[in-house]
């Protein structure tokens, strides 16, 4: 594994002290109570009342506010207080810049929201998971082998949380995504993994000429057709019905290209050959192919490559139990054994994705 230098130099040595490293242990020891205090202290509305008030705020004027007892403002506000995300002077308690951050960013509320509703009972067997390779956290909801059989079955709040945290990443980058795939003028796409359809309304809302086809599991299809039923456009996007982890199962042919976002990180090395193989067969060489993933070695900042790195263990507890948030160098092995070349990577979509635009090899 290749790192870049700022990426050696943050994860090749000790970045703590002692005294720093022994928080960080009890940070970690103690992180599950964390999650849930600075959750609470967001849907119970106290670090809005907090930012709002220039003056900050007394436990008894919070617990009239909010109407929770004296004793639940107490002991949240004692924990966020040590935990750094409010502040105390003078006997009133103010919002400190990780709470801030807590309540008005909009990635950490997708993430917040992500893992609390869709992978914290599962969690608790990541063990099990890590040792059988399969993704036993998703017990908690229903006996599915991966979590994108059940995705219309999953209880509404942590559908929405679902699709709430992987359309916050992959909507902030379909604008310039949609000027690297048009500028080589695709007539036909092929959509492979297109969950609810929004991409491809994407493309049809773009080019008043091309047709998309969505490729995905009968049951997710289901979904797209719902969700893009009203939208303009509807009458060029098609469906193909597969399953994808059937490696019989044939790609159809004659697309002038064929797309891939977020779709590969929900399988494993073996599996992205495979299905990356079964493409190859149905390409033209003036084909291309996209694959859009948020690769945690060519992210920007080392916030990013933090959250990337942490989303992998939901493809193990959660999802399907032998996937990840990939280095890109494992993406481009996958690539080239599939018999394809990465042509060039455009980095610094929306929120830290790449693309890596593919043809087939030259013979």
């Amino acid at each position: 594994m290749k790192l870049s230098s700022p990426q050696r130099e943050m994860y090749g040595k000790d970045r703590f002290g002692a005294l720093q490293a022994q928080r960080l242990a009890q940070e970690i020891a103690f992180a599950p109570v964390v999650f849930q205090v600075s959750r609470l202290m967001v849907k119970f509305g106290i670090l809005e009342l907090l930012l709002d008030r220039n003056e900050g705020a007394t436990p008894e004027e919070i617990a009239e506010k909010t109407g929770l007892t004296h004793y639940a403002v107490q002991v949240l506000l004692e924990s966020s207080l040590t935990i750094g995300t409010v502040l105390f002077r003078d006997g009133r308690f103010f919002i400190a810049k990780p709470g801030y951050f807590l309540l008005k960013d909009a990635m950490a509320r997708a993430n917040m929201d992500f893992n609390h509703d869709v992978n914290y009972l599962g969690l608790f067997r990541l063990e099990e998971s890590l040792l059988s390779g399969k993704p036993e956290g998703l017990k908690v909801f229903g006996e599915w082998n991966t979590i994108y059989e059940g995705l219309s079955e999953l209880p509404e709040q942590v559908r929405r949380s679902w699709f709430g945290f992987d359309h916050f990443y992959s909507d902030n980058a379909f604008s310039r995504a949609l000027e690297i795939v048009f500028r080589h003028h695709p007539r036909t796409l092929l959509d492979v993994g297109g969950n609810t359809g929004r991409w491809a309304a994407r493309c049809t809302g773009h080019d008043a000429e091309v047709q998309v086809t969505v490729m995905d599991l009968p049951q997710q299809l289901r979904l797209m057709r719902e969700a893009v039923k009203d939208l303009p456009g509807r009458e060029r996007i098609h469906e193909y019905g597969v399953d994808l982890l059937d490696g019989n199962a044939p790609f159809p042919e004659g697309f002038d290209a064929i797309w891939m976002s977020q779709f590969l990180d929900c399988f494993s090395e073996e599996e992205v050959t495979g299905i990356l193989s079964r493409a190859v067969r149905s390409m033209q060489h003036s084909t291309y192919l996209y694959i859009m993933e948020t690769f945690w070695d060519r992210q920007r900042f080392e916030t990013a490559s933090y959250c990337l790195a942490q989303t992998s263990i939901y493809f193990t507890a959660m999802a399907n139990g032998n996937s990840k948030m990939y280095y890109s160098g494992d993406m481009e092995r996958c690539v080239e054994a599939a018999g394809l070349e990465v042509e060039t990577i455009h980095d610094g979509l929306g929120l830290g994705h790449s693309i890596m635009q593919c043809r087939l090899k030259k013979e």
